[in-house]
């Protein structure tokens, strides 16, 4: 049960590109971990200037907790390309595995051959929004 669930990504309806499920997914299951580079906040500052600068117009970057983030804009896998919704089929979960923690995408429902992986990126509140454009019903209208 614990092994990544077959996905693929693709062009999606949300934003540019998505993940999607290649084989149906039962609720509270593992999805995929995300991966990429555990770096500390000083660094993810100076490395999200640094992709602006380069002209990298998406970086993915995850909050594990207070001191840890993963950077996958270099070195990541597919799981950096699942979109925000409001009403997602997933959820990120923080684990510990020998002293490491490491986020994991679990099914929230379950989730059926060629459907969009989403997640609620959960962004904190700012006073510069940025548009959602997952569409859904209960839609909040911004990421944060």
């Amino acid at each position: 049960q614990f092994r990544k669930k077959r996905l693929r990504f693709g062009r999606s309806r949300i934003h540019e590109w998505g993940l999607f499920a290649m084989e149906p997914i039962a609720a509270d299951e593992m999805v995929i971990e995300y991966v990429g580079q555990n770096i500390r906040q000083v660094v993810a500052d100076m490395r999200e200037k640094r992709y602006v600068q380069e002209g990298i117009g998406s970086s993915y970057l995850f909050r594990v907790d207070h001191d840890t983030i993963i950077d996958a804009t270099k070195c990541g896998n597919l799981a950096r390309f699942i979109n925000h919704c409001c009403t997602p089929n997933c959820y990120a979960k923080v684990i510990t595995i020998e002293a490491q923690k490491k986020i994991v995408i679990y099914s929230k429902q379950p989730i059926g051959v060629n459907e969009e992986i989403t997640y609620d990126y959960k962004f904190p509140i700012e006073d510069t929004k940025i548009p959602c454009l997952c569409r859904t019903e209960s839609c909040r209208g911004t990421l944060n």
